[in-house]
Formats: C-alpha cells, structure tokens, sequence
C-alpha cells in the first residue's frame, strides 16, 4: 500500500511539474487568477479515477462542480473543507510542499495524507472565482450548511457516518511577509490540517477532504521571473499597462472626491422613505473571449438630475427589495441590478438583525445571483457600511448556486452603503462597519503596552524587595567581633 502511494505520488509530482513549466508559458498574465485544489480520502475508501485536466487548461466552476460531483456520489459525504485565505502552485514547488522532493518539507501531514490515501486528486489550476464559490457547489451537493470549526471544537462534535456534515477550517496566508515568514505560517496551517486528521481517525468517520484557497498568493509576473521564464518584454508590457490602469483609476478616484458629494438613492412606498442606497462606485464586469467588458453603473444612479428607475422594488417589515433598472449595460437591452434584504429576531443576541441576502444581476431575462448574507449583516435599526463589496478580492458576495452563471460576471461596490429598514427621513442610521475593530495596528500597540506594563511591574516588584542591613560596623568604635568556635 505504501509502495503503491509513493507511486502514485511521484506520478503527480512529474505530472505537476509538467503543469507549472506550460502555466508560465501558456498562461502568462492569468497565472495570478489560478489557485490549486486537493482532494483526498480517508485511508481504505476508494473514490473512481478521474482524469486530471490537460496541462495549461484553468478548471472553471462548471468543471469543478463535475469533479466534486463524482467524488461525493461515491465517496463519504462528511467533508473537511481546509479553505487558505491565498494559495498558488508555487507554495508547494517552493517549500517543498505535498508534491516536492525536498527533505525539509513543510507539508508533511498533507504528504501523509496524499499517501494514505488510494485515490487523491489534484487540480493545480482553478479558476479562483471557482474555488470561491466551492462552498456553495458543496453546500448544494451535500443539501446541508457549512459549521465553520476549529480543531479544539471538531473534538467535541459527534459525527455519523450515515448524515452528510460539511465542516470548514479558515487557514490564514500572510499578506506582505517575507519568504521565511510565509515558510512557517504554512507549516502551522498543515500542523492545524495534521491536528484536524487526527481527531477524524479517532472518531472513525470515513471523510472526503479538500484543501483550496479563496485567492493566489503569487502574481503572474513574479511568478514567470522566478520560474526563468521567457518573455520578459512582454511581461514588462503587461505590467506597464496594468500601472497605467491604475493610474487612471486613481485619477478618476480623486476626480469623484473633488466633486460634490450626491444624495443617496431614495425609495418610498406610501409616502415613507423604506429603503436606502449609496456607494462611491457601482461597477459590473463580464467576461467575453477571455476578457473582462467593464462598465460603470455610478453616473447612472447618483447625482444631482439623476433618477434611477426603481420599479419593482417593494418593502414591509420582514423583507425589502430595491431594483436598479438600467438600459443598453454592456450589450444588454434592459439589465437589472436587485438587491434583497431581510430581517428577523434571533433569540441568541436577543434582537432583530437584517441581512443582504442576495444580489442579482437580471439582464434579457437571464440571471446571476450572488449571496450576502454570511457577510452582509447589521442590527435591523442600523444601517451597512463597507468600503468594498466585490464578489472577487477579498469577497464578501458568493454565487448562489454552482449552476448560476455569476462565475461570468464581477461586481464591486465601493464605500458601500445601504439600509432596508427602519430609515428615518433621508438620512442613514447609524452605520455597522464592516472593518475588524481590531487591526494589526491595534494589536501592536496593545501588546507593546502590555510588555511595558510587565517590565514596570516587575522593576516595582524588585524595588519593593530591597531591604537594609540590620546592623553596621562603626569604623569610631570598637570592632565587631564575630566569637569562633573550635
């Protein structure tokens, strides 16, 4: 059995090698778009061999929810989803991971992993866009929700193997470090994967697990010089065009700042202000040959002789719906931009909380729909605030459904800002940020005053403890003398 896993391994190997040398050649400028995904059962269940994609070939959401189909239909339906924040190929090849040669592999629970394992798959390029919405394609398929766990609760949940449980693991990816830093972050998330696999052995549940990322960790352009690959000149042309890009969005970012600010989009039912919407910026991209159409929906909507046709939109207590209706958007004829609110009292918090449910894009009668409410929440009298809303970067919009067609489109919704209840006159409610309270600014000055306030402490502590002799030669008088005895 251990023979034949190393077989199998080294086959992969040379197959994955093979895969990156055609990446930087074929792909080069979409390297930056492709995340790896694992797939692997628990020791002595088989799953039916599935041809990997040919090399060069990204998978897309359509062919990854044919992949975890089969898998699942056949193999255990207790899924441990190890989900990275950032992910590339070049992780492993680099570090020595699950499909290197290396001897100091960070990577030895997952290599452990792989080799147990009798059928293990892995797709080196998925779409990210794909990988993002692989809860949802598991969500589907298993008809069950996702538990977010960490290894010290997975000890305390009961699992059966005759009921599907789909249990996710975040993996944290740092954002700006050097090599080494990444190097051990890595190596404390295959431990966490290691600590995970351990407590599903104890339990005996056969399991499916799949290890993937929301986003690459590596640009195309890094990625090509470190490989030595050719076709420097036009990599530079790719990134010089890229900065040019961003200069012009700069420019145009600091012309919207220099201009008035605009009213929000106002939507009454019976006289009442319901609902509430601003942003900063509305776009939606679509993808065509390969290529990303964008078209900005913003002057269309805010401003001072503006008004945005609302018909459709409704609102009550429960549930709010604000339609944007559009025309001639990006070859479309009639195109639609919905978003659905709902609210409810949970007893848990013991208030009333509203969620973005979905945003759709309803365009000539075909539809995409992205879902918001696992991001997208505030208590029913506030109002919901983030500077970006994208269903790619960072997202916090996720496709409905694995057979939606919202893998062809992007949305981005920046300074974003929106209320479906309990609006007062024109004016939002207080706002629900969705930015951390705790950044890592926060953290560092915290922990610097903590060591600060130790160190006192303890100097205090040792002044406190200082104590005089109780008696002192007098050098005017007589010696003290210190009798010896024989």
């Amino acid at each position: 059995m251990a023979t034949t896993g190393t077989l199998q391994l080294r086959r992969i190997s040379a197959d994955l090698t093979l895969f990156l040398a055609l990446f930087g050649a074929l792909t080069t400028g979409k390297c930056d778009e492709q995340v790896p995904l694992i797939l692997w059962t628990s020791e002595g269940i088989s799953l039916p061999s599935q041809p990997p994609p040919a090399a060069g070939h990204i998978v897309d959401q359509q062919q990854l929810a044919s992949y975890l189909e089969k898998a699942l239909n056949v193999g255990p339906r207790n899924v441990v989803l190890f989900l990275q924040d950032k992910m590339s190929i070049e992780d492993f090849t680099m570090y020595g991971g699950a499909f290197g040669n290396k001897q100091d592999s960070v990577f030895p629970n997952l290599e452990g992993a792989l080799m147990s394992s009798s059928s293990p798959l892995v797709l080196p390029a998925v779409s990210w866009p794909a990988s993002n919405a692989v809860i949802g394609q598991l969500q589907d398929q298993l008809e069950t929700s996702p538990l977010y766990m960490d290894p010290e609760t997975l000890s305390q949940l009961r699992l059966n193997a005759s009921s599907a449980a789909l249990l996710v693991f975040r993996l944290p990816y740092g954002v700006g470090v050097d090599l080494m830093s990444a190097k051990e972050i890595l190596s404390g998330n295959d431990e966490m994967i290691g600590q995970v696999l351990s407590t599903m052995k104890t339990q005996a549940v056969p399991y499916t697990a799949i290890y993937t990322a929301l986003r690459p960790s590596r640009e195309a352009a890094s990625l090509s010089m470190e490989a030595g690959l050719g076709g420097g000149r036009s990599l530079l042309q790719a990134r010089g065009s890229h900065r040019e890009r961003e200069r012009e969005r700069e420019r145009q970012r600091r012309i919207k700042e220099k201009a008035n600010l605009y009213a929000p989009v106002e939507f009454k039912e019976d006289g009442e202000t319901c609902i509430l919407l601003w942003a900063k910026g509305l776009t939606v991209s679509v993808l065509r040959s390969s290529q990303w159409e964008e078209h900005d929906l913003t002057p269309n909507t805010f401003g001072e002789d503006v008004n945005p046709k609302l018909h459709g939109s409704s609102c009550d207590k429960t549930k709010s719906r604000l339609v944007l209706n559009y025309e001639n958007v990006l070859g479309h004829s009639s195109f639609k931009l919905i978003f659905a609110m709902s609210q409810r009292h949970y007893k848990v918090s013991a208030r009333r909380w509203f969620t973005l449910d979905t945003v759709e894009l309803d365009y000539d009668g075909a539809k995409a729909t992205f879902n918001g409410s696992r991001n997208i929440y505030a208590p029913a009298e506030y109002s919901y605030r983030c500077e970006s809303v994208t269903n790619y970067r960072w997202p916090l919009l996720i496709p409905h459904s694995s057979k939606d067609r919202a893998n062809q489109w992007r949305v981005s919704f920046e300074d974003f800002q929106i209320q479906g209840f309990n609006v007062s006159g024109i004016n939002f409610s207080y706002a629900s940020d969705c930015a951390g309270f705790f950044s890592p600014g926060i953290w560092m000055g915290l922990m610097t005053s903590l060591l600060m306030v130790l160190v006192l402490t303890y100097g205090l502590h040792m002044i406190m403890q200082l104590r005089t002799m109780d008696r002192f030669d007098d050098p005017k008088g007589p010696a003290i003398s210190v009798p010896q005895t024989e």
